[in-house]
Formats: C-alpha cells, sequence, structure tokens
C-alpha cells in the first residue's frame, strides 16, 4: 500500500512501461511502481519492451526515485520454452526486479523451485475470481494476485476480509479490455495465427462483422448497430475512476493501469489524474467528489473508446460499439529541460502547433493553460509560427514553471475528438 500524507493509506499506483520514454513519463506524473516485459514472455510482443542492458537502466532508475519494477512473464510457456524462461527470470532476479508477473500454474511451481529468491505476482491471465484459488497461490509462495476483471469490488472487497492480509491483492482500473475471459482468448490464434496467450494477440474482436448467409454466397448483411458498422465482440474500455473510493475502502493493494502499447502521452494523462485522485481522496472523500468531474474529463484528453466500469459494480450490458477511439487534446510536445516561468522552454515536438494557439502544459502538480507565441526551431535558428516536423527542438517563452518531462498539448487536429 502507498502512504499519503494525510489521514488515509491508499493504494499503490501502478503503471505501463512498454518503452524507456513510457516508464520515466510513468515516474515523472507519480506513479509508484510500473510493469514491463522484456523482448520474451510477455503479453505484449509488440511493446517496446528491454533488452537486458535496458533491463538493469529501467531498475535502477525506479530504485533511484524509490519506486518499483515489476516484470511481465505472463504467457503461458510450452515445455520447449521453459528453460529459456528460467534463465529469463534467473536475469531478471539477479537484476533486481521488485516481482515477476506470471500466468501458468507450471510457471509458478518451476520458479519457486529455480529461483527461489524471485517475489512472484499471480497475472489477471490466470483468471483468480476466488479466495480458495489466492489462497492456493500463497501457498506456493507468491506475494500478490491480480484479480480477473470479472470480480466485482465487492467479492473482492470480501475476498480481502478472508485473506486477513496474508495476500496483497491488484486490480486493474483503467485501460482497454478483452472479451474474453480474462483475456483468455483464442480468437486472434485461429483466425490469424496471432496467439493472445504469446503476446501476439492481432486484436480482431476490434474487427467491423457482418452475416452472410449460407445459400448467399458474397451477400455481406450487417448487424446493424449504427452508420459506423457493428463491432459485436469489442468490450468497452474500463474506467474506475467514478468508484475509485470503493476500491479504496475494500482494500486493494495496487491499482493498475493498462497500456504498455500506448503513447508516452496516454501514461502521461492517465497517470497523472490517477495520481491526483488518490492524493484528493487520501485528503478527504470530499475533496476527491468535488474533483471528479474534472478528472473525468482529463481522462478523456487521452485517445480512448467509450468507456463503462466493467464488472466493478454490475456486469457490463452492452458491447463497445463502433465508435472508435476519442480524444480532446492532442500531444504537441515534450519538454526536454526545466526552465522558470516566463523563461524560454526547451520542447520536443511531436505533432504540429501555430502561434496563437490555446496549449496546455501537463504537469504533475496539474494543467497550466496559455497561448502559444512565436517559437525557436533550434535546428536552423529561425523564429517561426508553426512547425510540424516531428522530432524537432524547438524553443517558446511559456508564462509558467516548465520542468523537463511535462507534456505539452493542445488543439485536436489529428485525431478524432
Amino acid at each position: 500500500m502507498h502512504q499519503e500524507q494525510g489521514t488515509r493509506s491508499i493504494p499503490e499506483l501502478l503503471c505501463p512501461a512498454g518503452s524507456m520514454e513510457a516508464l520515466r513519463t510513468a515516474l515523472h506524473f507519480g506513479a509508484d511502481a510500473v510493469y514491463g516485459g522484456m523482448k520474451r514472455f510477455g503479453l505484449r510482443a509488440f511493446a517496446g519492451n528491454f533488452d537486458e542492458e535496458q533491463l538493469r537502466e529501467a531498475v535502477a532508475l525506479c530504485h533511484e526515485k524509490g519506486k518499483k519494477f515489476y516484470l511481465t512473464m505472463n504467457v503461458f510457456p510450452f515445455d520447449d520454452q521453459m528453460d529459456d524462461f528460467v534463465q529469463t527470470a534467473r536475469i531478471a532476479q539477479e537484476i533486481g526486479v521488485d516481482a515477476a508477473i506470471v500466468s501458468d500454474l507450471g510457471a509458478v511451481v518451476t520458479l519457486r523451485e529455480m529461483v527461489p529468491e524471485l517475489p512472484l505476482h499471480v497475472s489477471t491471465q490466470a483468471s483468480t475470481v476466488n479466495t480458495a484459488a489466492v489462497k492456493h497461490y500463497q501457498q506456493l509462495g507468491c506475494s500478490r494476485v491480480i484479480l480477473a476483471r470479472e470480480v466485482s469490488i465487492e467479492r473482492a472487497k470480501c475476498m480481502i476480509a478472508q485473506l486477513g492480509g496474508a495476500m496483497e491483492i491488484e486490480t486493474f482500473v483503467h485501460g482497454a479490455s478483452c472479451m474474453a475471459y480474462s483475456g483468455r482468448c483464442l480468437l486472434s490464434a485461429a483466425l490469424v495465427g496471432r496467439s493472445g496467450n504469446q503476446g501476439e494477440c492481432a486484436q480482431p474482436c476490434r474487427w467491423q462483422y457482418a452475416v452472410m448467409e449460407q445459400k448467399r454466397p458474397g451477400e455481406y448483411l450487417p448487424v446493424s448497430e449504427d452508420m459506423n458498422g457493428t463491432y459485436i465482440f469489442s468490450a468497452k474500455d474500463l474506467n474506475l475512476m467514478p468508484v475509485l473510493p470503493q476500491l479504496v475502502e475494500a482494500g486493494i493493494a495496487s491499482l493498475k493501469i493498462e497500456g504498455r502499447m500506448k503513447t508516452e502521452y496516454y501514461v502521461a494523462t492517465v497517470t497523472a489524474a490517477y495520481r491526483r485522485a488518490l492524493d484528493l481522496y487520501a485528503k478527504s472523500p470530499a475533496a476527491f467528489e468535488a474533483e471528479l468531474p474534472a478528472l473525468l474529463e482529463e481522462l478523456g484528453c487521452a485517445s480512448h473508446r467509450d468507456s463503462d466500469t466493467g464488472f466493478a459494480i454490475d456486469p457490463p450490458i452492452q458491447p463497445g460499439g463502433a465508435e472508435g477511439f476519442h480524444q480532446n487534446r492532442e500531444y504537441i510536445a515534450r519538454a526536454v529541460s526545466d526552465s522558470g516561468a516566463g523563461e524560454e522552454a526547451r520542447f520536443l515536438l511531436k505533432n504540429r502547433f501555430h502561434a496563437g494557439d490555446s496549449l496546455e502544459l501537463l504537469t504533475p502538480d496539474g494543467v497550466e493553460s496559455f497561448q502559444a507565441v512565436p517559437f525557436l526551431r533550434e535546428k536552423t535558428g529561425d523564429v517561426v509560427d508553426t512547425l510540424g516536423i516531428g522530432g524537432e527542438i524547438v524553443a517558446m517563452h511559456t508564462p509558467c514553471r516548465v520542468r523537463a518531462g511535462d507534456i505539452l498539448r493542445g488543439e485536436v487536429r489529428n485525431h478524432r475528438r
């Protein structure tokens, strides 16, 4: 549990680190811990992930800041993969990861025997939904269980009471959800030969489907939902910000944000919002409730699908629909150095913006709004009103203090609102 100054103990905020950039961003905006994978054995094969040298750097950075790094090793390994799986775990233990996240029962038993010093967390992929299973994992030497997304807050609360503090319970609070039971889906493997259980999911649940009658080949009949089509398998995103108080009071040890395939802008926005929410609730429930509308609006600034509270209160009723992604702000740039109010701040450009635009600076302390002024293009020394070349450094006077890692955002020009 994370102890915040104030009157309440609040859970650890655990954020995704699909790359070193995302890791640094998560730490900058208030994560207590991050989770990420190496090049093999994590269920996000197409994230940036970490090689051995990068993992050493990532773990060292986390520990330097008093934070934790959990390594995802949650594939379901076959016998011919097990030797490499164990060797990867040995490397991770030697590097000093704070735990390995595993799914498979055989992986748990093998790692406890072969790498006994490595703490183990049981992945949500294990579909743990009852106290008996948690106690079994405890007997096997695991220290934490990430519950299946299908477990309601009330059931989690009862489970924690029965455990009496013997095991930590973690739950997902935000991000994409899977239409299968805790993500244990074979649809991708069956349709395109890419197994979600080996980290290679093609997300066919997000595709658009139609019906074809056997005697009318080639005549596709849409399953009508709206003008965009129908996504009958596609779950809505998860957003448990509205029920954060219930999660805290239930005794959840760690609140997990999904998104190892997401951008650093997404990680910054969602991490900052949940950090502020938890800190507000630690001070008083009334402070949290007063800011809840603003916190929900802030979450809408990052790319997201329509969302609901999943199974947290009641089972979800409808699929996600065909609306696709929305966002209310666009990632413009990331600050690369510190500067004071009224000074020239330096930014690494991501998307075009114009002098005169209304911009927002997302910081760990909140959001500062100001109007863009003509800025310096460092590569050429020119002062310009607009630039759209990603990867260039620009310098612009800002009315507020800027710290390296802060995110500049503005009007949505390149993405759906």
